[in-house]
């Protein structure tokens, strides 16, 4: 889960903490976020961890099996 609190955003780079519930692991990342990561929201991170902080290649935000793209949402919705 993103820790809430967390998120800080300095132009492209984010940075935040994403926890177990019980530990959490500082994430730095220079891409662009999925459209559903938000604080308090499930993630994946990919990367390696470099000086104990995660840097990530790449984010996936986790989302339930209602989940819907918006674009297949707007053409379902006509």
């Amino acid at each position: 889960m993103v820790e809430a609190g967390s998120l800080l955003r300095d132009g492209t780079a984010v940075s935040f903490r994403l926890t177990d519930g019980e530990s959490s692991m500082p994430v730095v990342y220079g891409g662009l976020l999925p459209d559903l990561f938000a604080e308090g929201e499930g993630a994946i991170a990919t990367g390696r961890l470099v000086n104990g902080q995660f840097q990530a290649s790449e984010i996936l935000a986790k989302h339930d099996e209602d989940y819907m793209p918006r674009e297949l949402a707007a053409n379902v919705a006509n």
